[in-house]
């Protein structure tokens, strides 16, 4: 690995582009660009064409980046995946190409605008189970964390807690799982009135 930073956080590159932070923009640019790059040559583009869409989703970023009530509100990946599908699908109009996206099937009709609406609603799903993670407390929100996030096994945590045995910390580990549930469920239901 190189000395330089190479890993950035979503909040510490949307920083960088407030602050004009140069390292950060070409992490930036490295990081994401293969998304960008699959979005366009899997649906009719070219190399080329897949530059100048990650050069405007960049900065559609950067623009989104320097107003002061902005808010990454879901991943950063998904932003750049969504603004470059947006972008990518607007230009295919605008050559009349409308539909004819492909998946390694030239005559394959692809409706992109679905595609980009599921993968909207799982991250609109993520982050109410973020904020029912949130409002669960401890030692549930670490507990859970800690095992499907981290990947520490039930022994490792029943370490951690103090537990007698990794049975007691599966159970726990259960009755946090349905305390998470009830609060996604709470999430959603408020959601759903709005």
């Amino acid at each position: 690995m190189s000395s330089n930073k190479a890993l950035f956080t979503d909040t510490e590159f949307i920083e960088g582009l407030r602050t004009g932070n140069e390292a950060a923009l070409k992490a930036l640019y490295k990081k994401y660009y293969n998304i960008v790059l699959k979005i366009v040559v899997n649906n009719s583009g070219s190399s080329e064409a897949a530059q100048d869409i990650y050069q405007e989703t960049i900065i559609v970023l950067f623009e989104n980046a320097q107003k002061p009530n902005f808010v990454l509100n879901c991943q950063l990946q998904t932003f750049i995946y969504s603004i470059a599908k947006r972008l990518w699908l607007k230009q295919l109009r605008n050559n009349s190409n409308l539909t004819k996206l492909s998946n390694g099937d030239e005559n394959e009709i692809v409706d992109v605008s679905e595609e980009l609406n599921e993968h909207l609603q799982k991250e609109e799903a993520l982050l109410k189970m973020t904020k029912s993670l949130g409002e669960l407390g401890e030692p549930c929100k670490t507990i859970i964390t800690d095992f499907y996030i981290s990947h520490l096994s039930m022994e490792e945590i029943s370490e951690k807690f103090g537990y007698t045995n990794s049975d007691n910390a599966k159970t726990q580990k259960y009755k946090c799982l349905q305390r998470l549930k009830k609060h996604f469920l709470k999430n959603k239901e408020a959601k759903d009135i709005q």
